[in-house]
């Protein structure tokens, strides 16, 4: 395959994103824009961004809520698909997570072959960590959502589409700015170990974080879409750089200390004892509600993102990247996850419920309390 803008003699090619009002979404959008007419499918938030073109559609509409005088004209003019978009609400109803997630996706690949388009799939790596039966009953929206996006992998396979799966970890904000859309729930649960407000954490210290900035997952998928690669699923995670527990918590707890006085640090429990001593101990009547609904939130999110052995990861290769460069820029290596960690602790603090409009404090300067982090 040529790199498309070749292909089309130079012309400015169009790619239709959904999930644009995301925090991928907005990540990619400001990867891509410099080079593709982007077109955003989008449900209900606007954008409101001058460098990309709004569409009001329904993913689980008939022709995506469209006229079919609108749906012609986009497949007339769509270069090339990147489905975003998915049901991210681990509280909504299991049902409707995977009928969201599954419809949307055949609607998008629907487009894309009218289009002649090739469609880059955002999965996520955590297809790798499937849930047991036992936490699929405890935490039924997590596991829906985990099986839907296996299930929609599939479905992209199955088509007659030319498509790419896209597998990221979970996606923290820039690697140089600290910059998200949103709070995600590893923020809040970063915060809170900031704050000093995790008695307890699930997992054993040397549990890995599988964790990338949005900009590295953003570029990595600038570097398939351009170089006009069509087939195979990509891995964007840290791999074996993906720093453990122990040192997240520790650039938490040193974070802090910019602050006050160091919180302090969250007792980790093994994972096969989370279910059978934490979680039915935090259903009791003892704990007040708000403590145990951010105990069961933090125990659901790390159940599903920790993993004792690493993922397999794509960036550093060079598929689709420019000649002498790598999948997604800049190597992904445990100083620069843990720089990126503390970027993103410094954007958290000094947003709405972070340390400065909690604590009225500013931060003393980082360097009289930086440490050595073990690796």
């Amino acid at each position: 395959m040529l790199p498309l803008s070749v292909a089309l003699g130079g012309r400015r090619p169009t790619l239709l994103l959904t999930g644009g009002a995301g925090v991928l979404g907005r990540a990619l959008i400001d990867e891509l824009a410099a080079e593709y007419r982007i077109v955003c499918l989008r449900h209900r938030t606007p954008l409101q961004d001058p460098r990309v073109q709004e569409v009001g559609a329904d993913l689980l509409a008939p022709g995506l809520g469209l006229t079919p005088a609108v749906w012609r004209r986009l497949a007339a003019e769509t270069d090339v698909v990147v489905h975003s978009a998915a049901a991210t609400n681990w509280r909504a109803e299991p049902a409707e997570i995977r009928r969201t997630n599954i419809e949307g996706t055949r609607a998008m690949l629907e487009l894309a072959e009218a289009a002649g388009a090739p469609l880059y799939y955002m999965s996520t790596a955590f297809v790798a960590n499937p849930p047991s039966a036992e936490n699929a009953e405890r935490f039924p929206g997590a596991a829906a959502y985990l099986v839907s996006k296996a299930e929609c992998e599939e479905v992209v396979r199955d088509s007659a589409v030319p498509a790419v799966i896209l597998r990221p970890s979970v996606v923290m904000g820039d690697s140089a700015t600290g910059h998200i859309s949103g709070a995600q729930g590893l923020t809040r649960a970063l915060g809170a170990i900031v704050k000093g407000q995790v008695p307890v954490l699930p997992g054993a210290p040397e549990a890995r974080i599988d964790t990338v900035p949005q900009d590295v997952v953003a570029r990595a998928t600038g570097d398939l879409v351009r170089g006009g690669v069509t087939g195979g699923a990509y891995w964007l995670t840290a791999g074996e750089h993906a720093l453990f527990q122990h040192e997240v918590v520790e650039t938490c707890l040193e974070f802090a200390e910019r602050y006050g006085p160091r919180p302090h640090k969250p007792r980790m429990i093994p994972l096969e004892a989370v279910n059978r001593l934490l979680l039915p101990l935090i259903d009791g009547a003892g704990f007040p509600a708000s403590l145990r609904r951010r105990l069961r939130d933090y125990a659901e999110l790390l159940l599903v993102f920790q993993r004792d052995l690493p993922l397999g990861t794509s960036l550093g290769t060079s598929p689709g990247a420019p000649p002498g460069a790598v999948l997604g820029g800049e190597a992904v290596s445990r100083d620069f996850l843990r720089q990126a960690l503390v970027r993103n602790l410094e954007y958290w603090a000094g947003r709405p419920g972070g340390m400065r409009t909690r604590r009225g404090a500013e931060p003393r300067p980082a360097a009289t309390v930086t440490r050595e982090l073990a690796s």
